[in-house]
């Protein structure tokens, strides 16, 4: 048990070559951190890649329905050596777990993570760039400019002609968002058109939550009309007030224009 680390991790790292150990080494890793660390970075250079996954999925600060690591989610820092070693790994297996380690410490310390992929993707392989791709996926679908920027996404030359909607809804409605913009450049752009929603939240608060729209490329001078619906259908996990809702429009995670509409009951 935890009580035993000499004889508890040694079987551990037994067990994770025929079984997952990812949850099992968790409280180790609370109890002893430095101890354990230390045998974890030994093990990223283990012959058996269940053995190396268990270094980068055993370690996720944010593993789901495991207990959470906390003083890794407050400085990571301990696991970047980790990950640095297992980012070549042969094996796809290794580098998706490292991508999802990356991606938990997002949550809590984006810079940290966009930082290390910039200096990842400096002469990547096509291996890299979809470990640096999926480790960013939450910070991509966050909307965040240093994330989207390394994938392509760099500020926008556009000129936004018109970010329209109605100025009323009734709870339970859906209403269409109309945008028209042009390319003010004289090359072609990655872009990714987002929209922000600010509502009304519990005790007086604004809630911020972003919404895909469109991927999309525009060439040199180009312009581009689309449509999305959006639902106003009350919903469990997020509660849909009446009150005045703001429409932000988000270009490469840059505020671009926004629309006002008032929800009635």
């Amino acid at each position: 048990g935890v009580d035993d680390p000499d004889i508890s991790l040694p079987a551990l790292y037994e067990l994770t070559r025929r079984f997952s150990a990812e949850f099992a080494i968790r409280p180790f890793l609370l109890e002893y951190p430095d101890h354990t660390l230390a045998l974890l970075e030994n093990w990223a250079d283990d012959q058996d890649q269940h053995v190396r996954r268990l270094v980068s999925e055993g370690s996720r600060p944010r593993l789901p329905w495991g207990r959470r690591l906390h003083f890794l989610i407050e400085d990571p820092s301990p696991l970047l050596p980790l990950l640095e070693k297992l980012r070549n790994d042969p094996e796809e297996y290794v580098r998706r777990s490292v991508a999802n380690n990356l991606n938990d410490i997002a949550k809590d310390n984006p810079d940290v993570v966009v930082n290390l992929c910039r200096r990842w993707l400096k002469g990547a392989s096509n291996d890299r760039k979809r470990l640096v791709r999926h480790a960013l996926r939450s910070l991509i679908k966050q909307g965040h400019a240093g994330a989207l920027e390394l994938l392509g996404f760099g500020p926008p030359e556009v000129e936004v002609i018109s970010f329209t909607g109605p100025k009323r809804a009734m709870i339970g409605t859906k209403i269409q968002l109309e945008l028209s913009l042009r390319s003010t450049c004289n090359y072609r752009q990655n872009l990714v058109i987002d929209y922000a929603l600010h509502s009304p939240g519990a005790n007086g608060r604004t809630n911020r939550k972003v919404f895909k729209w469109r991927t999309t490329k525009i060439e040199a001078g180009e312009g581009l009309k689309i449509r999305h619906t959006h639902s106003f259908r009350p919903v469990s996990t997020r509660p849909t007030r009446p009150g005045t809702y703001l429409f932000e429009l988000l270009i490469n995670a840059r505020s671009s224009g926004e629309h006002q509409l008032v929800l009635g009951e």
